[in-house]
């Protein structure tokens, strides 16, 4: 059974003053919370094991999610005293994901509808300690298709062709315990360390849906992207 580790310690600087009184993943986009829409994905994934690795509010989190039952899950927390970053926190939970022979890792403020299986796949084929979902640079503006002096068109905020981001969403084996520190960001130690040596693997998607929620904006536009899916 694959389990699955949702990073929801955050303090969400610039969701404020929303997050001074919510944590971040309990903010609502198209009528649920950040956090339930993953639990939904990842449930329909067939993950049911759920980590929650919480910090900031982690009252408020284990309040809403409690046992998981009421979404179809068994949730579990593991809590950090103060922060740790996203390495840390990964961490912190070693001695309940370590046990698995992969698991899954996703930050507490992405909405999507990847499916992980491949990456899981890439992992065991490629025998590579961890893999991660790539997804399409998408411009935060839009663009002006200029001939000559003439605009000829408007193109709002399109992807960018052979440009991809870190789509937060990993799939890891406990040997990525021995790259990752006690404190510090996943994607400044450990990660690099990994693609060094040829360990890390990645999956390019696209024709997904995939928003990562930064900003006041973020929800606006999410909650909109989301009402056209149904």
């Amino acid at each position: 059974m694959v389990i699955a580790a949702i990073l929801a310690g955050g303090y969400g600087k610039r969701l404020r003053p929303i997050t001074e009184t919510i944590p971040k993943p309990l903010i609502e986009v198209a009528g649920k919370p950040i956090l339930e829409h993953q639990i939904e994905w990842l449930r329909n994934h067939g993950v049911t094991n759920i980590v929650l690795l919480v910090g900031y509010q982690k009252e408020k989190i284990i309040e809403e999610i409690g046992s998981g039952n009421r979404l179809g899950i068994r949730a579990t927390y593991v809590i950090e005293e103060e922060p740790r970053g996203t390495a840390g926190a990964i961490k912190n939970a070693e001695h309940i994901l370590k046990s698995e022979e992969l698991f899954l890792v996703l930050n507490g403020d992405i909405i999507t509808n990847l499916d992980p299986e491949p990456l899981m796949n890439k992992v065991r084929e490629k025998d590579t300690y961890a893999a991660l979902a790539a997804v399409p640079l998408r411009s935060p503006y839009g663009i002006l298709d200029i001939e000559g002096d003439l605009i000829r068109k408007f193109i709002e905020k399109p992807y960018i062709p052979d440009y991809w981001i870190n789509g937060g969403v990993y799939v890891m084996t406990p040997k990525v315990f021995d790259y990752i520190p006690e404190k510090g960001d996943v994607e400044r130690h450990g990660f690099p360390e990994l693609a060094q040596e040829g360990k890390l693997s990645t999956v390019k998607y696209q024709g997904i849906f995939w928003k990562s929620i930064d900003t006041h904006k973020d929800i606006e536009e999410a909650t909109k992207e989301l009402s056209k899916l149904k």
